[in-house]
């Protein structure tokens, strides 16, 4: 490779970073340029850590044999010794405390340091390999994503050719670059679909962030909470507080999500989630149903917990849950520094009521009338309990249970 060779592929790797390419596609087109222009190239990895609530990071991986990339998201090395010690036995490791930027092996002659990686490389064949780390600048890190890291092996008899690892060498900060700049438009996504739910998020980073842009759509309205949360709360050590809310909350979470539902706001034990209805009986009918599935789903998955947490002599709980549906603003409320995008209107204020008067009659789920009204056959599953006042609500309602069978 020479000079123009270099200059072609940062020129093409600015591209694939700019455009978007996926970091598969980019290490898999950077390899196969590579090989094209006599390389010896027949494995390729770059690692890059991100911001997400479960995985630490993802690996990227090409074999020459397979002629396309892999991904892999990997777990908290943090929550895992096994994982922690493995990654301080590893060439990466040993390059960040020595404040090196790569280091190359020939693995047909002895190392200076024998890292657990190299017996396998060896076992596949290969004869040389290049290890690179790309730290950041404290002002580009984002979380724990402060660094790419880079593999390069071959199974060629002579290995690489020193101009070989200069180039890599050289590659390293466009590659890093265009692996950043995709990871970090994941992070977005993923951030802003964790904090605000997976419908806000999207429309957030599609540029509908200015204050008091709304738009006014139909919806079936959740609110549940946890029954006897003050009272479990008071009688429990502050630190079992968290882990009581996180097992109750994936229940729900996670059955509401699984039929489209939108969680927009976790207010302690409470939660409240929309199920986009449209304005047609159907559409109407068919929010109705998936909000009924997930009360189903998560009365379940409580059920579950709560054996889990029983066996473990922690206390349990259960959940009430009020289900409405109705026209709302959905958008930016706030201040020009602080703004939520979430839900208002009457219904929003009604179905809070709804679910706070599960506990004056004693059952777990109440509906509005005007939910029974547009469930379409499953009508035929809620009963009603009686017509209440709502504290905040002109006239009084028409709540109904559901009929949960024997």
């Amino acid at each position: 490779m020479n000079q123009a060779d270099c200059a072609g592929l940062e020129g093409w790797l600015i591209e694939a970073g700019l455009s978007g390419t996926q970091e598969t596609e980019i290490l898999a087109g950077l390899c196969e340029r590579l090989t094209g222009l006599g390389m010896p190239v027949a494995r390729a990895m770059v690692i890059v850590d991100t911001l997400h609530p479960v995985y630490e990071g993802r690996l990227f991986r090409w074999r020459r044999d397979r002629r396309e990339a892999e991904s892999t998201e990997y777990g908290r090395s943090d929550a895992d010794e096994q994982a922690t010690a493995r990654w301080r036995d590893s060439v990466f490791y040993h390059l960040l405390q020595a404040g090196r930027s790569h280091l190359r092996q020939r693995l047909t002659e002895p190392a200076g340091h024998e890292f657990p990686h190299y017996a396998e490389l060896r076992a596949d064949g290969m004869t040389d390999y290049l290890a690179i780390v790309k730290p950041f600048a404290a002002a580009g890190t984002i979380g724990e994503m402060d660094c790419v890291y880079q593999s390069w092996a071959t199974d060629d008899p002579d290995g690489f050719r020193d101009a070989d690892i200069a180039a890599l060498v050289r590659l390293t900060p466009t590659l890093s670059l265009a692996v950043k700049s995709v990871s970090l438009a994941r992070v977005a996504e993923t951030l802003v679909e964790t904090y605000l739910g997976r419908d806000a998020g999207r429309r957030v980073l599609s540029g509908r962030i200015s204050r008091g842009v709304a738009d006014r759509i139909d919806a079936v309205l959740w609110f549940s909470d946890l029954q006897g949360y003050t009272r479990i709360t008071e009688a429990i050590e502050p630190e079992a507080i968290i882990p009581l809310l996180n097992a109750y909350s994936e229940a729900a979470i996670t059955a509401i999500t699984a039929v489209g539902g939108d969680v927009l706001k976790l207010m302690g034990d409470g939660i409240l989630a929309i199920f986009p209805a449209g304005a047609g009986p159907a559409e109407r009918a068919a929010a109705c149903r998936a909000a009924l599935a997930a009360a189903g789903d998560t009365w379940r998955r409580i059920a579950a917990v709560n054996a889990e947490r029983a066996a473990d002599g922690l206390p349990v709980t259960g959940m009430y849950l009020g289900l409405h549906i109705g026209e709302m603003f959905y958008g930016n409320i706030g201040s020009a520094e602080r703004l939520d995008f979430t839900v208002v209107g009457p219904a929003v204020n009604e179905v809070s009521r709804i679910a706070a008067m599960c506990r004056s009659v004693d059952q777990p789920v109440l509906v509005s009338s005007a939910f029974r009204e547009a469930a379409g056959d499953a009508a035929g599953r809620l009963v009603s309990v009686g017509r209440y006042a709502l504290r905040g609500v002109g006239a009084p309602q028409h709540l109904f249970t559901l009929d949960r069978g024997p």
